[in-house]
């Protein structure tokens, strides 16, 4: 059977649904007829109603020339039809074939794909056919996804194949000797599809860079990158950009700011960090409140609309954080030196200006341009060492600060947002950056204390554009951060799952956040942490940009945007500039342009995201490399048909152990119940199990750890 399109629901009270039943229906036996009586008895609808829905559909189809009618019999046509969807294809060569508008994907043999390649947008001629409820062969590649593709050279004295990384293209590209661009055998590359000759049975490529050999730290991280459409370096023409940015401040332009140098100043980012895009003052006013202010790095100032650089931005969209190493958005004269909020440097910035009384009320606010000078800077750990100690550089003013975003935090849970604090890990690297070992990052109250004043301008910043201070004006377009709510019937799932582990939580409207909230704090500690947190974020909805504001759930919001990083984010480059042209005067705006962009910068943040779990799961396998043979206890964190993956107890690296590999036993994943299951014995192994296993492989290539089963220690 085809697979279901996410979210895809049989409403069988709806016209289309009931039609799409009938066809389903005939199409199961396309060579026979039947009566509307057997039709009904076929589709489970013989009350009256349901005869009444099943008249109608018949109706309908024969009115849309589906079907045939033979003295009150109905068959399916027998004529082939062409309809358009993109192809997904398994690792197997067989693919999927989907179409907006069906339910049921088309199901494509690995022989029937023609020269389609996974993600294309393709015609497909749609065969009847008993075992398939939607059966069809590719008759035309209508529009390729990509035509570059990372994988690794394969040569002879004579001729060269390319075999592609991704397992989901299923087939090696022919490479001339002459289009090997100096590759060798064994290197990885970046390959361009150039022709694929109507004759030949596999496509002809060029080689267009050469990324090293597989296992070097270079080589893989490039992979990575290419492989998700993040360009290696900058274009020559933005370099020129960039190297001609005056950066100098001069008084003209200090004239039309608000001037915070002799304000106390500083940044709080992580020890490793380059790129300090936000920066917190502090002073107390004569009144005895508290002004507050975010000090966004003013990267439209250096970065104007119709350069090379603007254009980069736009494309990238976002940086890349790769475990060792960041790709940025900007080039790093910009993301690490003009625009970077260095100590003791005069820097150019866009705040939001906040005056808080003693219980974080904030009295008024303004956004405004200013110029900084950042008197420190501090690592999270610094400041987490002066919370804790009572003592080091500006200890009143971080307390001060830590009270009032503790204070506003608190407000915060109670409307309704959400704590997802999931504890991270992070790699200490060599000189050569091999993994030597792992650390787990945790927010503390160092960390707490940046993200509420981020939260605080950036909600701010949404709020001044779509409330705007005359009521009767329309709010103007902006770009907002938008987060739907969640799935009711998901939450229902995961109800249902986490009794599993002993606790009882329903997830209806008007709870959701209070008990999401109390069932992350029970899971605090205990082995299954990692699994329900995992599980929850999946639940929720994605956040996206978007210039249709309808709220941010998780933060229980209801206007939200990124306004604070724009050295690394393009839509808070976006934000700028619409705060600046707005605050000008200038009203007109291309929303289509603007959300146009939005959707870019949503696809491109999933991208990086993606690029980032690749990265991690690479130095997982090489920090495992010279454990092969070794025994570690760890905990089931997820299953599927093809095996049960492990979360090592020590140093939170996962791998899998096949389910063919299980031993004792014929095993098969159980999806209803969420374990796997003994054929013969029936015995269950559970998600949260604690298991002790032994490393079988680190597969660098494959970036996957297989495991071996030697004990089950406890369910």
């Amino acid at each position: 059977m085809g697979r279901k399109k996410k979210g895809a629901r049989k409403e069988k009270n709806k016209p289309e649904s009931v039609k799409r039943l009938i066809l389903s229906s005939l199409f199961d036996a396309p060579t026979r007829a039947f009566s509307q009586k057997q039709i009904c008895r076929r589709i489970s609808l013989n009350t009256s109603k349901g005869k009444t829905q099943v008249q109608y559909g018949l109706e309908a189809l024969l009115g849309d020339n589906e079907i045939t009618e033979d003295d009150g019999k109905y068959q399916v046509k027998t004529v082939s039809k062409i309809v358009e969807g993109v192809i997904d294809f398994t690792q197997r060569g067989s693919a999927f074939v989907l179409v907006e508008g069906m339910d049921e994907d088309i199901f494509i043999g690995e022989h029937s794909t023609g020269k389609a390649l996974n993600g294309d947008t393709v015609s497909v001629k749609m065969i009847p056919d008993n075992r398939k409820k939607f059966k069809g062969k590719v008759v035309g590649v209508l529009k390729r996804k990509k035509t570059e593709f990372v994988g690794t050279i394969q040569k002879n004295e004579k001729f060269a194949f390319f075999v592609p990384d991704d397992r989901k293209v299923t087939i090696d590209f022919f490479i001339p000797l002459q289009k090997l661009n100096g590759a060798e055998n064994r290197q990885k590359v970046i390959a361009t599809l150039v022709d694929w000759p109507g004759n030949a049975e596999s496509p002809f490529g060029a080689v267009k860079e050469i990324l090293g050999f597989p296992g070097e730290n270079d080589a893989e991280m490039f992979s990575i990158l290419a492989e998700y459409g993040f360009p290696l370096d900058f274009p020559d023409s933005v370099k020129e950009d960039a190297a001609k940015i005056d950066t100098t401040i001069s008084k003209e332009e200090i004239s039309k700011r608000e001037d915070y140098r002799e304000i106390t100043t500083f940044t709080i980012d992580p020890k490793d960090a380059k790129d300090f895009d936000d920066a917190l003052s502090y002073r107390v006013l004569e009144n005895g409140n508290i002004e507050i202010g975010v000090h966004i790095a003013d990267v439209t100032h250096y970065v104007t609309p119709g350069t090379a650089l603007e254009r980069e931005a736009k494309d990238r969209a976002t940086s890349v954080y790769l475990v060792d190493r960041v790709i940025p958005m900007l080039p790093e004269v910009l993301s690490n030196q003009v625009c970077s909020l260095r100590p003791k440097e005069e820097k150019l910035t866009f705040a939001c200006i906040f005056e808080l009384d003693k219980n974080a009320k904030m009295i008024n606010h303004r956004i405004a341009k200013t110029v900084i000078y950042s008197d420190r800077r501090y690592t999270y750990e610094e400041v987490q060492e002066i919370l804790e100690d009572g003592v080091g550089d500006y200890v009143n003013e971080l307390n001060s600060l830590n009270t009032l975003a503790k204070t506003l935090r608190q407000k915060r849970m109670t409307e309704g947002s959400i704590a997802f604090d999931k504890i991270e890990v992070r790699f200490n690297l060599d000189e050569d950056k091999k993994p030597i070992g792992v650390y787990f990052k945790t927010q503390k109250d160092a960390h707490k204390l940046i993200e509420e004043f981020m939260l605080l301008a950036n909600r701010t910043v949404a709020e001044s554009i779509a409330k705007p201070k005359d009521k009767n004006a329309k709010p103007k377009p902006f770009i907002y951060r938008i987060h739907d709510n969640p799935d009711p019937e998901k939450l229902m799932i995961f109800s249902d799952f986490i009794k599993k582990f002993g606790y009882d939580y329903k997830f209806s409207k008007g709870n959701i956040a209070k008990n999401l909230n109390n069932l992350l704090s029970d899971v605090q500690g205990k082995r299954e942490e990692s699994i329900i947190e995992n599980l929850a974020i999946r639940t929720m909805a994605k956040a996206v940009y978007s210039t249709q504001n309808i709220g941010h759930y998780g933060l229980s919001f209801q206007y939200y945007s990124h306004f604070t990083s724009p050295i690394r984010r393009y839509p808070d480059m976006m934000a700028h500039r619409l705060l600046e042209q707005y605050a000008s005067g200038k009203t007109q705006v291309n929303e289509e342009d603007v959300e146009h962009w939005c959707k870019h910068s949503s696809e491109m943040e999933h991208k990086a995201t993606k690029a980032e779990r690749d990265s991690t799961k690479y130095f997982q396998v090489l920090f495992m490399q010279n454990t092969e043979g070794d025994e570690f206890d760890g905990y089931v964190s997820g299953m599927s048909e093809w095996g049960i993956y492990i979360e090592l107890e020590d140093n939170k690296c996962e791998g899998m152990i096949k389910m063919r590999d299980l031993p004792g036993d014929y095993y098969s994943f159980d999806e209803k119940n969420f374990q796997a299951v003994g054929q013969r014995s029936k015995k269950a192994i559970n998600l949260g199990a604690k298991l002790r296993v032994k490393v079988l492989t680190a597969d660098l290539a494959r970036r996957q750890l297989n495991f071996g089963l030697v004990e089950i220690l406890e369910d």
